[in-house]
């Protein structure tokens, strides 16, 4: 093993290992809603303190990439990725918020199909994140995550074809829509922790 002048420093790794296993519970949440919208409100609060538990695992890694000389991945990649993990959890917050707000009671086939696409695709993030302390034996993990993106954008069109297919009053359009692209948005965002991944297991290579 090549000696290393300056170690590299490891709790970057936890704390994005945190963070990643907090979007997944954020998910898991998410869908314990669609599920169970008798207790909508203390799903919503659950999901709203894992939100801000991400934003201050986001500032303690802004912080530390501030006031660390040497750091175990790209700056710009531990940068993005630990954004592109809050901004996942911002969307599940925003859904759960409309899902409240609205007094949805009963979820389309779709928005369910979408949550649990997206706690697939969390899970797989947060074995992609965990796996970045051993680059060299990845199962290229990111893979995963951009099936589970693709089938979120099947699901994300057929369920925007239905709601106009006159089956639907205009103002549930209106409301289904916006839930339904708050939730496809959260799943978009888990392509670009895909990306970051792979960015840095290619430079780690």
């Amino acid at each position: 093993m090549p000696f290393r002048v300056i170690p590299r420093e490891q709790a970057f790794y936890d704390l994005l290992e945190q963070a990643a296993d907090g979007v997944a519970a954020g998910a898991e949440e998410l869908l314990a809603l669609v599920d169970d919208f008798d207790h909508a409100e203390a799903h919503g609060r659950r999901i709203l303190e894992l939100e801000r538990d991400g934003d201050e695992l986001t500032h303690r890694i802004m912080g530390l990439l501030n006031t660390t000389f040497v750091t175990p991945m790209d700056r710009h990649d531990v940068h993005h990725l630990a954004s592109s993990l809050d901004d996942v959890l911002d969307g599940q917050e925003a859904v759960s918020d409309l899902l409240i707000l609205h007094h949805v009671r009963e979820p389309i086939p779709q928005l369910r199909q979408q949550a649990e696409i997206l706690l697939g695709a969390t899970r797989a993030a947060a074995r992609a994140v965990r796996e970045l302390r051993s680059p060299h034996a990845t199962g290229r993990p990111w893979v995963e995550i951009l099936r589970y993106e693709r089938d979120g954008d099947h699901v994300f069109r057929r369920a925007v074809a239905a709601l106009y297919s006159g089956d639907y009053k205009a103002m549930d359009v209106l409301k289904w829509k916006d839930i339904l692209e708050e939730m496809e948005s959260a799943i978009d965002r888990c392509e670009d922790i895909a990306n970051t991944v792979e960015s840095i297991v290619v430079k780690l290579a």
